[in-house]
């Protein structure tokens, strides 16, 4: 066999590799274009649901309003909200299609490995979501909505108007924050696996990533204490699982080796 023969044997797998990766970003495509159609038809009722905390807070007062000040912003934020919902909504058939690629490429035990961190992800994704909606927003915006007067403390009442585009922007910013905070532990245990960092290091370098986690929570959440806290103390909690995670696949790992040696 001449060395241009090898050259058409290795390039024939990585063109099968290719096309298959083709066919499954087509699938995830088609999907998420069907699914981006029926929540843009159903964007009404998501927007009724992202604005229910609000609607909580503000109780059965009259007058209350959402505004936009220009004439394609509603259009927008209609296109904004149904690709954000279908991104939510398609992400566990995005991970399957990707297991199912990378799946016959590895060993049986790697792909227990890899399957229990594919099952992770969205459910700690949707629990990260779950956690900003039904605890962070009624917090959060009874906060916001203290610092309102009426003519009793100011000559001009303050109240809220809030723009549609900017109040959206706001939760579909939180959502995806706490969900991405939330896959910590699934990013710690790659880390691990690679042998990037162990279970001794987590924990002597604890105190750092108390820093660090507040750090972060306080860019990507409003400027309040309640969503800070509420973003940091479940990463934190997060944090230590991994650890404890960590090290029982350490101490797995030192058994095996042991019966095999």
């Amino acid at each position: 066999m001449t060395q241009e023969d090898d050259l058409d044997l290795s390039r024939a797998p990585l063109l099968a590799h290719l096309v298959e990766l083709r066919k499954r970003l087509l699938q995830c495509l088609l999907v998420f274009s069907f699914v981006f159609v029926v929540c843009y038809l159903l964007a009404e009722p998501i927007y009724n649901f992202l604005m229910q905390p609000l609607v909580d807070v503000f109780g059965e007062k009259a007058g209350r309003r959402m505004i936009y000040t220009g004439l394609h912003e509603a259009f927008l934020t209609h296109l904004k909200l149904a690709f954000f919902a279908a991104l939510f909504l398609t992400l566990p058939l995005i991970l399957i299609q990707l297991w199912r690629f990378i799946a016959p490429g590895l060993y049986r035990h790697e792909q227990r490995w890899v399957s229990t961190l594919f099952a992770l992800t969205p459910i700690l994704f949707f629990a990260g979501a779950a956690l900003a909606y039904y605890v962070v927003f009624p917090l959060a915006w009874d906060f916001f909505l203290s610092f309102e007067t009426g003519v009793e403390q100011t000559s001009i009442p303050v109240e809220l108007e809030a723009r549609v585009s900017e109040y959206l922007g706001l939760v579909i910013r939180l959502i995806l924050a706490f969900g991405l905070s939330f896959e910590l532990p699934v990013v710690l245990l790659l880390l691990a696996r690679v042998g990037m960092v162990n279970s001794r290091v987590l924990a002597t370098n604890r105190r750092y990533a108390v820093v660090a986690v507040f750090a972060v929570a306080a860019l990507i959440t409003p400027p309040d204490l309640i969503s800070q806290i509420a973003l940091g103390t479940p990463v934190l909690i997060l944090y230590e699982s991994s650890i404890w995670l960590i090290w029982l696949t350490e101490r797995q790992a030192l058994k095996e080796q042991a019966s095999a040696g």
